[in-house]
């Protein structure tokens, strides 16, 4: 490490002769100088000529591949090869300068990686023998294939992995928010019991009551119809139960209009009402009978 410019040499002042009362004090008096580090609390104003930097730390790895198949399928990747027509040679050729390089550093990290170089070999050797034929006759499978299926799943794995990572994440991308609640400054609101809401309730019930609207419909019924309609029953029979000349189920409205048309027919004298004895039912019957 180099000073400034501008600093002052340090200035060393010579130690005191050695005192007969005591043995004199063997480090330096140092004046207008500031320490360039300070060691197990003293300072220290030149960096040691001894001092050793191992090379290990200083190495530097600008890619990181999380194992063998990862780095394979990195290399083929970068050089855009069809991951279903592998060059084995080159790919090889660059996986194991790859290994050479950890395995100084790290040998039992290059095992892992060894154990993948070994595969490959051995699938371009097989690559290099002549095919044999299945069987059935049928072409054998390309060495080639096992490999290619496990890279492709593991692209697979791979790109899944980074769109769960790139979902939001407590504690990475986002905070949790805690708010402190003190219960006793709330307001608190009187209970409600269910016999409070039930008489609520019929409360509510009984004002509807008081404003129900009642709809009044207009129906066209005719007496001189209904007049015309109890000669034709009437016609061809003696008599006729008085109740049976109305139609209770076709309502109220028809029934009225009923009797009123009755009223209207003994008006003009063509129809007779009778009745034996009091209380005796009543009959009706025209007054003109045919003979």
């Amino acid at each position: 490490m180099t000073l400034p410019a501008d600093a002052a040499p340090p200035v060393v002042l010579p130690a005191a002769p050695p005192d007969a009362a005591g043995p004199a004090d063997p480090s330096p008096a140092v004046v207008d100088q500031v320490a360039v580090a300070r060691l197990y609390g003293e300072p220290l104003f030149a960096l040691p000529q001894d001092l050793y930097i191992p090379p290990d730390a200083l190495e530097v790895f600008l890619e990181a591949f999380e194992g063998p198949m990862d780095l394979l399928l990195y290399l083929i990747r970068k050089q855009n090869f069809n991951i279903l027509d592998i060059p084995l040679a080159d790919v090889t050729r660059q996986y194991l300068a790859y290994v050479e390089q950890i395995r100084r550093s790290n040998l039992e990290l290059a095992s892992e990686y060894l154990l993948m170089a070994a595969m490959l070999i051995e699938i371009k050797s097989r690559m290099l023998l002549p095919p044999r034929k299945t069987a059935d006759g049928a072409e054998p499978e390309d060495p080639r294939a096992e490999l290619v299926r496990r890279l492709l799943e593991y692209e697979q794995m791979k790109l899944a992995a980074a769109k769960l990572d790139a979902l939001p994440l407590l504690g990475r991308d986002f905070q949790r928010v805690q708010v402190t609640f003190d219960p006793s400054l709330a307001p608190r609101l009187p209970e409600v019991s269910v016999h409070d809401l039930r008489e609520a309730w019929a409360e509510i019930l009984q004002r509807a009551r008081l404003v129900q609207h009642h709809t009044i419909t207009r129906e066209q019924l005719s007496v001189r119809e209904y007049m015309s309609h109890v000669l034709r029953r009437l016609q061809g029979r003696r008599f006729v139960e008085f109740e049976d000349l109305f139609e209770v189920g076709h309502g109220s409205p028809v029934v009225v209009v009923t009797f009123i048309a009755l009223l209207e027919l003994a008006r003009e004298s063509l129809i007779e009402i009778t009745q034996a004895e009091a209380f005796a039912p009543i009959y009706v019957r025209l007054t003109y009978q045919p003979t």
